[in-house]
């Protein structure tokens, strides 16, 4: 390991949590439902970088990239490389998170690096409006309430993410290549549940690369305590809801 690694290591694990200032630097949802949605070789694409566009700081949830630039972004809702199939945001094209979950997600990239230089993390979805989730959640509306839970949070209750507290995300290198988990993003089918991975392991559809990518993701993750969602190998949550919705305010519209 290179001396400026263990640097990277030691400066992380001796970092506190503490709020900082940001360095300078109908058909296709009921097919995605049914487990049967093509991903083809969207894990092998070159995946675009989308440019941080719109305000730094919004309703008091900061750019990720305002605290390391490392952290590829790639907004899945603000194109149509999704699982509606058409752009659900209008403006927003930069991935906003809670100062201290910003933070917590920039310690992990600089862990990341130190890893391996040639990683980055490549985040997906972040801070999401709860006009956006009420238009996902309306959009399963054959599914019922319970069983739709599994896919999307009820706006009634609020996501982690329309507080900016969950971050949905993969690891790429430097060509904006996203790592092979086995499955795609927003992947309904139980191959995408980390709870369920021994499963698919002994069968052999999970390879055993495929597995280690995850838990490398997993890992880096958890050394800033976000927490795996079990049905989602993308989906981190940096605090539980009730922690968050005691802490923050939802996020309702998209920024101007």
């Amino acid at each position: 390991m290179k001396i400026y690694q263990i640097i990277f290591l030691l400066v992380l694990f001796s970092c506190t949590h503490s709020d900082g200032t940001p360095n300078a630097s109908e058909n296709k949802v009921e097919t995605l439902v049914s487990g049967q949605l093509e991903h083809g070789d969207q894990e092998s694409a070159v995946i675009p970088v989308v440019e941080s566009l719109g305000p730094e700081i919004f309703e008091g949830l900061v750019d990720i990239r305002s605290y390391n630039s490392d952290i590829y972004v790639d907004l899945k809702y603000a194109s149509e490389d999704n699982f509606m199939g058409f752009p659900l945001y209008e403006r927003m094209k930069r991935a906003y998170l809670q100062p201290d979950v910003a933070k917590r997600l920039n310690y992990c990239q600089i862990y990341l690096s130190a890893l391996d230089t040639n990683l980055h993390l490549l985040v997906y979805d972040a801070a999401r409006p709860v006009s956006v989730q009420k238009l996902m959640w309306d959009a399963l509306d054959t599914v019922p309430p319970a069983l739709r839970g599994k896919y999307v949070s009820n706006p009634a209750n609020l996501s982690l993410h329309n507080m900016g507290c969950a971050v949905d995300l993969t690891i790429c290198n430097a060509e904006g290549v996203a790592l092979d988990m086995g499955a795609g993003y927003d992947d309904f089918r139980d191959i995408a549940f980390p709870n369920k991975e021994a499963k698919y392991l002994k069968t052999g559809e999970l390879t055993k690369e495929q597995h280690k990518n995850r838990l490398l993701l997993r890992k880096v993750m958890a050394s800033q305590k976000f927490r795996q969602l079990p049905t989602e190998w993308w989906h981190y949550n940096a605090y539980s809801r009730e922690v968050a919705r005691s802490m923050f305010k939802a996020l309702e519209v998209e920024p101007y």
